[in-house]
């Protein structure tokens, strides 16, 4: 006999047709004060310091988050939604990340795509991986292409690719100055990031070119050329990764000023590295009053983390986890930072950045994907689609596959 597929938002009973949460401190990201909030359809209908005025005879539920704050659904803008690694043999091929590991995190909308490894994953592996976790609940996007050029695609081209194909929104992470590039020229970097573009505009969505920055020394002067020599607009030029080194991170707040979207990965930084974490980059940015919707903070989950030798060799990795988001967070507030002057790096930054319509904010017509935190900052309630993933504490929508005994990331 076959395995019972586990509960899932495909097979669970649908969510109340109407929830109310009462007493939210509401962070919109700005600071909104105690409100209630009610939920219909996957979306919030009404949000006020009183009561709605209903008919008695819909049936309604309630919940009180007794003044907890409620803040929208993390996007996280960079994930390996199959898996990344492969840069030590097939050995260190990371697993797929399941749904809870982003849903427990307080990872609403997530972004997906390939990495080092364009070769054995593909687009069509991914695209597939980015409709599961939409099915899943999950609201889920992918970019075509890879590390190298020419880039990998369904269609044979990124412009049909970002055209013809509804999940995916824009080409990367294409490499630049890194040992595994494929050492694009400037020439090269316009062609793909003009055919994102123009597919962008075409299909009304993001048509961004994500880049992952290696820490060669060139960092990020090819970006630089690309503004100096073309028409392209800044925003299509989004770099990842800006703070695995100092130096990197200064040119990437010179870029914020020229108008791009800098992205910081939450990773692990030891003490005396030539790093910033993500929440000492995020506070180094905000202090030197640049732009505050041109910064966002993404998890690389599901991603290989390498450390390599001078021969191009890896001599240690980890592996990137959706729940860095959060801790992230968590550790700015614990600093003294105010929740409404950090949370746009996580929320509605993305959002616009990558065209998120009803994502990233608290309003009126907006996506009922929600985040209650508890007292040490973290996630305890979180709501996709108006469907609570995690009360108190505890997941309770899994994916299809995570009860079964399969690796999870």
């Amino acid at each position: 006999m076959g395995l019972a597929l586990p509960d899932s938002p495909s097979n669970l009973p649908p969510p109340p047709l109407l929830q109310l949460i009462l007493n939210a401190e509401v962070f919109s990201p700005e600071a909104l004060g105690i409100q209630n909030v009610l939920v219909a359809g996957g979306h919030i209908v009404w949000m006020g310091d009183g009561a709605p005025n209903m008919p008695r005879k819909l049936h309604v539920r309630a919940v009180d988050l007794q003044g907890a704050r409620l803040v929208p659904g993390f996007i996280d803008g960079h994930a390996h939604l199959t898996g990344g690694g492969g840069e030590a043999g097939p050995r260190t091929r990371v697993p797929a990340v399941r749904l809870s590991r982003f849903t427990s995190a307080g990872v609403t909308s997530v972004v997906g795509l390939l990495g080092t490894d364009d070769v054995t994953r593909s687009t069509a592996d991914l695209l597939a991986a980015t409709r599961s976790l939409v099915a899943e609940g999950l609201s889920a996007f992918c970019y075509t292409g890879g590390y190298h050029l020419p880039p990998t695609t369904l269609t044979g081209s990124v412009r049909d690719d970002i055209v013809h194909i509804d999940r995916i929104i824009g080409v990367g992470e294409l490499a630049i100055s890194d040992h595994r590039s494929s050492q694009p020229t400037l020439d090269e970097l316009l062609r793909v990031a003009a055919d994102a573009h123009v597919a962008g505009l075409m299909a009304d969505k993001a048509g961004v070119c994500h880049l992952h920055m290696g820490d060669g020394e060139r960092g990020l002067d090819m970006v630089r050329q690309a503004l100096d020599s073309s028409e392209l607009p800044a925003r299509v030029f989004n770099p990842t990764h800006l703070n695995r080194c100092k130096a990197l991170f200064e040119e990437g707040c010179e870029l914020a000023k020229r108008g791009c979207t800098i992205d910081l990965t939450a990773f692990p930084v030891e003490e005396g590295e030539d790093a910033f974490s993500a929440e000492d980059g995020l506070e180094r940015y905000l202090a030197r009053d640049l732009p505050a919707e041109r910064i966002t903070i993404s998890s690389d989950g599901g991603g290989c983390l390498p450390t390599f030798d001078d021969e191009g060799r890896v001599t240690h990795m980890d592996v990137g986890q959706p729940a860095a988001l959060a801790n992230c967070l968590a550790k700015l507030l614990q600093r003294g930072h105010e929740l409404d002057r950090v949370l746009p790096a996580f929320t509605t930054n993305a959002a616009d950045l990558l065209r998120l319509k009803g994502k990233g904010r608290i309003c009126e017509g907006g996506h009922a994907d929600l985040v209650v935190l508890g007292p040490d900052g973290l996630p305890q309630d979180v709501m996709l689609g108006g469907m609570w993933h995690k009360r108190g504490g505890e997941t309770v929508v899994f994916g299809t596959f995570e009860k079964t005994g399969e690796t999870n990331v």
